[in-house]
């Protein structure tokens, strides 16, 4: 007969727990009895391997089942830990879920397995970008110098004595389940696995001296006021690493001159006389392509907004433009000379000068709502 403890009384449960509360209570004992937060204590080691046997039989439906039936017995010689036994490797390579995908409060390994030094990495830099219209609907390359901490040339490194270049320090602990080896970053390297041997005129504690460069930026066309760009490598960088990166926050002047923007449509205000919105006319504007010319068809109403398809600024990571949407606007003069007065007091009455709406002449409202359309 075994003489081994019950699997459900070492997690401190019933035979009625769920899957749920197994995994749960599992993950309490793996917590509190973990060896590597009670270093020399071989009962706590004891109790951390129990628990993981428990719950590697309970957790699988079938080993359950017969566990509930034979006890023990079930697995003499054939199954679990009862066999040939796992060592800590084992345990947190099979229960990954429960601590987390592998890793668990800190730990980087087991078994001896070398720890991977990570590359020390440079701050990143801020810079802001301003741009017009005209920037926006193109697309533009704009140089800008930038200062940013570069290792200088006569600044050598030697490789650190401390974590002799892995840019980590590891503690090994043997117990009765094996080594278990949990690592943390160097405190003399700070990660990077070099010190200074000579250090450079003129520059920090770290070896590096702030240089200005020109760095080439390519914005793409449609970016919008707010938008970030990440360059790669381009700042601070780092002893034996990686540069960071440099950070474009783009600045979009949208709300001047003649065009304005609303995502990828413009809006124009054409300001037309009397004779131009009664007889016609054609009108020259301003669009972010160039020069265009519009057709005012005879008895244009203020507030009509013509759409010029494509016309707009072009969609960022998409195919197409928005549009350019021109809003008419008759000019009523402030000043008239005597011939201009008699002009209209003669023809105020006539029936041509009266208003005359039409169905299909929309409210102001409801050229709002097209324009969002």
């Amino acid at each position: 007969m075994s003489n081994k403890k019950d699997y459900y009384d070492i997690l401190g449960i019933d035979k009625n727990a769920t899957a749920a509360e197994i995994k749960k209570a599992y993950r309490k004992m793996a917590v509190k009895y973990h060896p590597d937060k009670n270093p020399g204590d071989e009962e706590a080691e004891t109790k951390f391997k129990e628990a993981a046997e428990a719950y590697e039989v309970l957790s699988n439906p079938d080993k359950k089942a017969k566990y509930d039936r034979f006890g023990h017995s079930a697995f003499d010689g054939s199954g679990g830990f009862g066999g040939g036994g796992m060592d800590m490797d084992d345990i947190f390579s099979q229960f990954g879920d429960i601590f987390g995908g592998g890793g668990f409060g800190g730990f980087s390994g087991f078994g001896g397995g070398q720890s991977q030094r990570r590359a020390a990495r440079g701050g990143n830099l801020r810079i802001r970008v301003k741009l017009n219209l005209k920037d926006v609907a193109n697309g533009v390359e704009k140089k800008i110098k930038v200062s940013r901490k570069k290792q200088a040339s006569d600044t050598t490194y030697k490789t650190c004595s401390t974590c002799r270049g892995t840019g980590q320090v590891t503690r090994v602990t043997n117990t009765i389940l094996g080594q278990m080896q949990t690592a943390s970053t160097c405190g003399t390297c700070q990660g990077t696995g070099k010190i200074i041997d000579k250090k450079g005129k003129g520059t920090d504690a770290h070896g590096l001296k702030m240089e200005e460069e020109t760095v080439s930026i390519k914005i793409p066309a449609g970016v919008e006021d707010g938008m970030q760009m990440k360059v790669s490598g381009k700042g601070n960088e780092a002893p034996g690493g990686v540069a960071g990166d440099l950070i474009v926050l783009i600045e979009v002047d949208d709300q001047s001159g003649e065009l304005q923007r609303d995502g990828e449509n413009l809006h124009y205000d054409l300001y037309i006389n009397f004779s131009e919105a009664a007889l016609g006319a054609s009108k020259e504007i301003n669009a972010v392509s160039g020069k265009v010319r519009i057709k005012i068809e005879p008895g244009v109403q203020s507030g009509k907004i013509l759409r010029l398809r494509g016309k707009g600024l072009p969609r960022l990571n998409s195919y197409g433009s928005g549009d350019l949407l021109v809003h008419v606007n008759v000019w009523t003069p402030q000043e008239l000379n005597k011939e201009q007065r008699q002009f209209f007091e003669k023809n105020m009455n006539d029936i041509n000068m009266q208003p005359n709406p039409q169905k299909s002449d929309k409210s102001f409202f409801e050229k709002v709502k097209d324009m969002f359309s």
